[in-house]
């Protein structure tokens, strides 16, 4: 058991800001937080320097403002806390993904090179940068026709998002870089390698991300050179390296970046990891049938399973993807917040905003009060979530946002409940791909900003999928997750534990109160839910394409297909 006088260290990167959290291991109390919005944000107009325009579907990040969250964060957590940094026993990662970034041969960064710099493509490509889709669509198409036996892992359809479609967006646009790069690196493993000065690939992204998997490794170099020659040999080369499983111990903390940090050289440093699914192990699901929702500007849908089955349109099956063990099936929905953040900052009319002001409420505050008016199927409104394409189950970024229903009537309000409806309704199509395949959906867990946030909208989400909803104690979970592989990577010898699993039963924590279904609105959701589905596949599975058109003339001002 961990001694109370122990503590971790975990850094949640999101996709506007990092936060670290300074966790006790011997009950998982959070002591300090706290949180470094990233100077540069999301890169997705122009480059930070000079008048470098960026085309549409473009998402960058600046890898500096990563080292800013450690620089900042972490000295200022064990400020806050008051604790002896020679008690913190280990630091861990957690990173949105994919999202990649070509290094030279000494790690830098090529966007951090003056003779690069002006090149969009030397710089990060975050995880929702979707300018891929073209090469997505050839590996997928490639891939297919080969008869490639890893497609089914993936759901029928590797993602515009992932690493393999950013590499090959590189070559094809920017040879130079490509020839430039030495190694293409999750960012979380490009963090790592900065505070440990040697550099490891971490087995989720590498799984999840990069087609690799724990038995074959990635895809044969004749599968590579099927898709271009120049790539034949992308696996060996410049996307080489140790891949090792989460709660490895990754390195420890160097000299320099110790006296960053405010931390003892020599500190265990873990493996980095992805942020949903840190989250699981936090929220102590460590076994199969629990699906975790981390919820926030996109949701990953999380699932342990005994055995390996294929599901339409998941993004991956890992073997030890989340808990060593089992097998981790991810989905997920590319916009959840960001759709009501748009519908707030975009469409909403001035006197709601007045109204919140004078309420003394923010704008989701008094809207969810009168959204919360409204019984199931009350506002005759019915919305598709796809305002940031669809990740799962069709995984088509080209997709774009619907709303059916409107009047001269329909208040702001009203389009703001169906917007939530939407939301549960693309993650009840989740639940059900794979419930009717086999991968058993119990319960549900929540996690992440939305659950702390709007009780409405996981109300919603109990009735529409008809499953009770469990929400984590930690309003920072992720952080809470990375530092408990931190805790791992340090072992117990150390005053941490020795594997996650134990990890969990000590320092994992949810919420006494649920969420559970309510039949009448349940019945009424199911309704809803079937012409949700019509819809869905109406415009998602080819019958009508008008969004790929209406997308196709706004970007070439000519109709094609």
């Amino acid at each position: 058991m961990a001694l109370v006088t122990k503590y971790a260290i975990g850094v949640d990167y999101g996709t506007q800001s990092g936060r670290a959290v300074l966790v006790n291991l011997s009950d998982g109390t959070e002591l300090a937080d706290h949180v470094t919005p990233y100077p540069h944000g999301v890169i997705d107009e122009a480059l930070p320097e000079g008048d470098i325009k960026l085309e549409h579907d473009w998402a960058l990040q600046h890898p500096g403002d990563y080292i800013d969250v450690l620089r900042r964060s972490v000295p200022e957590v064990i400020r806050m806390a008051g604790v002896d940094p020679a008690d913190v026993i280990g630091v861990g990662i957690d990173f949105t993904a994919c999202t990649m970034l070509p290094v030279d041969d000494a790690g830098v960064p090529l966007c951090m090179i003056a003779e690069h710099r002006n090149n969009p493509h030397s710089w990060v490509k975050l995880w929702k940068h979707h300018a891929a889709q073209d090469e997505a669509n050839l590996i997928n198409d490639i891939a297919e026709a080969r008869g490639e036996k890893f497609l089914p892992r993936y759901g029928g359809k590797i993602s515009s998002e992932w690493m393999i479609a950013k590499i090959w967006q590189i070559l094809n646009e920017a040879p130079a870089i490509y020839d430039a790069t030495d190694l293409f690196l999750e960012a979380t493993d490009w963090v790592i390698s900065r505070m440990t000065g040697s550099t490891v690939r971490n087995s989720c992204t590498a799984g999840y991300k990069a087609i690799w998997h724990k038995s074959e490794g990635y895809p044969g170099r004749d599968f590579f050179k099927a898709l271009d020659a120049r790539l034949e040999n992308l696996t060996e080369t410049k996307l080489r390296g140790a891949i090792v499983p989460l709660g490895t111990k990754a390195g420890e903390l160097t000299a320099e970046m110790a006296a960053m940090m405010g931390l003892k050289p020599g500190t265990a440093v873990a493996v980095g990891n992805v942020d949903a699914h840190a989250a699981v192990p936090a929220v102590g699901v460590v076994t199969p049938g629990k699906m975790v929702m981390a919820m926030g500007t996109s949701i990953c849908h999380m699932l342990l399973g005994t055995e390996e089955k294929p599901v339409e349109g998941m993004c991956g099956v890992v073997e030890d993807g989340i808990i060593p063990g089992y097998y981790g099936y991810e989905a997920g929905q590319s916009a959840v917040g960001d759709i009501f953040e748009w519908y707030v900052e975009q469409a909403v009319p001035a006197y709601v905003k007045e109204a919140a002001e004078i309420a003394k409420l923010s704008v989701h505050e008094w809207l969810e009060q009168r959204a919360s008016a409204y019984k199931p199927g009350e506002t005759g409104l019915l919305a598709l979530d796809w305002w940031n394409g669809n990740r799962s189950v069709l995984v088509d970024t080209d997709l774009t946002g619907l709303l059916v229903g409107c009047t001269l009537l329909t208040k702001p309000e009203e389009i703001y409940r169906a917007l939530l409806e939407a939301t549960a309704f693309g993650t009840r199509k989740i639940v059900d791909a794979l419930h009717s395949n086999g991968v058993e959906v119990g319960e549900l867990y929540a996690c992440g900003g939305l659950p702390q946030k709007n009780r409405l909208l996981m109300q919603i989400y109990a009735d529409v999928t008809n499953r009770e909803i469990k929400v984590a104690a930690s309003k920072q979970t992720p952080a809470l997750g990375a530092a408990m592989f931190a805790a791992v990577a340090a072992g117990a010898d150390n005053g941490g534990y020795d594997s996650i699993v134990e990890a969990a039963q000590h320092m994992a924590r949810v919420r006494e109160e649920t969420y559970k279904p309510i039949a009448e609105n349940v019945a009424i959701y199911e309704k809803l839910y079937q012409e949700y589905a019509a819809l869905h596949d109406y415009f998602g599975r080819g019958q009508n394409d008008v969004m790929k058109r209406l997308k196709a003339i706004k970007e070439n001002g000519v109709t094609q297909g």
